[in-house]
């Protein structure tokens, strides 16, 4: 079961369940045995640290953060880093498993990690954020670096954190380590398009999958979940595509308008009030209306488990896009394809991140930077390239995007691992 029901009837993320659901359906497929099929499975090291805080009134509190890294076969770990108050390990452990495939999938040469503080990042200081940053750097060191382990910016987390995590791991090291971490500011050695690199790669991927259902993006309405670091700049690029947004939501509300968005006015209204709550140019509606606004396109860009089998048979639209991790639970993926929605997992349509943090790494090390039409056309490409193969697998097979693309990835993460071995 990937959905947990307690007593108030409303579904709970599992997002556990779900990541190894969609591994034991490609194991099926792939036919392996039992014990590939449990190395596949299991967290080459998970790591659960206690983070003491000194608070700006002088008190203390005790926080727990984790890191885990999934599989190591294909090379270093990668993945990011959030600070959430629904941070738990096995949320971690989930999103790192998808790392693993996500990268096999778009052959970077990686393997998948995630790590995650369990705090809630608005209602602490610059400085408290500082401190918690540095001491969990500090606890989690021996683990990561340039050739171990690269953490990246995730939910609650930027560009900003980043820098800190570098300059701990620096100090640490007597000397300035920039490969530590991707999505640093580009001062210290961050790649142009890095921050806007998730929304991008949703964005062609969003409007291959529009054209591959004989809609036009120009004639496309879409709905976006989450107004954050990728559903803000999904919403900016579709609508400069040509897209009609009408309806997106944040943590805090959500804004819909019949005739499409004002993108740019409501970015504006964000930076001001921090919300898109209250925005004048649109009317406002629940935020879990949003899923279920009639649109060709929807962008789930918020957090895990927001489309359920409580709410699958209300979306409209038909061409769903994760740009989330883990947004559609196991139920909710089975409502969806029997009624012929496409959905372009997660794995695929939020991969920019990780291939322009690839990009950030190859970078530091050779500490040259490329141009940003220089990153944007490789992100292209390997987007495109990416959902043409996948795209491919699922027709020739007659399986979901996703079974298509988690089979690829698992297969290639299975034969790296028998090609080096099990040692000793």
């Amino acid at each position: 079961m990937s959905t947990l029901t307690y007593l108030d009837a409303s579904p709970r993320p599992d997002p556990l369940g779900d990541a190894q659901a969609q591994l034991s359906a490609a194991v099926g497929i792939l036919g392996y045995d039992d014990g590939l099929a449990g190395m596949l499975a299991a967290p080459r090291r998970q790591l659960t640290v206690s983070i003491p805080l000194r608070r700006d009134d002088g008190s203390v509190e005790v926080l727990t953060g984790h890191r885990v890294q999934h599989n190591l076969s294909r090379g270093p770990a990668k993945g990011g880093l959030r600070f959430s108050p629904d941070v738990t390990l096995d949320e971690v452990r989930a999103l790192a498993m998808w790392m693993t495939w996500k990268c096999a999938l778009l052959d970077v040469p990686y393997g998948g990690a995630k790590g995650g503080v369990r705090i809630d990042p608005d209602r602490y200081s610059h400085g408290e954020l500082e401190r918690v940053t540095r001491r969990y750097t500090t606890e989690i060191s021996p683990f990561i670096g340039p050739e171990r382990d690269i953490p990246a910016p995730d939910v609650g987390t930027d560009e900003q954190t980043m820098a800190w995590v570098m300059d701990t791991y620096s100090h640490q090291s007597g000397h300035t380590v920039l490969g530590v971490a991707t999505g640093k500011p580009l001062a210290l050695g961050g790649s142009l398009g890095r921050a806007t690199a998730t929304s991008r790669g949703v964005v062609h991927v969003a409007l291959a999958a529009l054209l591959d259902v004989g809609i036009e993006p120009a004639e496309a309405a879409a709905a976006v979940e989450g107004f954050g670091k990728v559903g803000r700049y999904t919403a900016r690029f579709l609508a400069e595509a040509g897209v009609r947004v009408l309806g997106v939501s944040d943590a805090h509300g959500a804004v819909a308008a019949a005739g499409g968005l004002d993108i740019s006015a409501l970015e504006l209204h964000v930076d001001a009030h921090g919300t898109v709550a209250g925005f004048p140019g649109g009317e406002a509606i629940a935020r879990t209306d949003v899923l279920e606004l009639e649109v060709d396109l929807l962008v789930p860009a918020a957090v895990e488990g927001t489309i359920n089998a409580q709410n699958a048979n209300r979306i409209h639209a038909m061409v769903i896009v994760e740009g989330a991790n883990g947004p559609t639970s196991e139920q909710a993926d089975d409502i969806l394809r029997s009624r012929g929605v496409v959905v372009v997992p997660d794995i695929l349509a939020n991969a920019g991140g990780v291939i322009v943090s690839y990009f950030e790494w190859v970078q530091a090390n050779q500490a040259y930077w490329w141009s940003a039409d220089d990153v944007e056309s490789r992100l292209k490409e390997r987007m495109l390239q990416a959902w043409n193969g996948v795209q491919q697998k699922a027709r020739s097979h007659g399986v979901s995007l996703r079974t298509a693309a988690t089979v690829m990835a698992v297969e290639r993460v299975a034969n790296a691992h028998l090609l080096r071995g099990l040692y000793p």
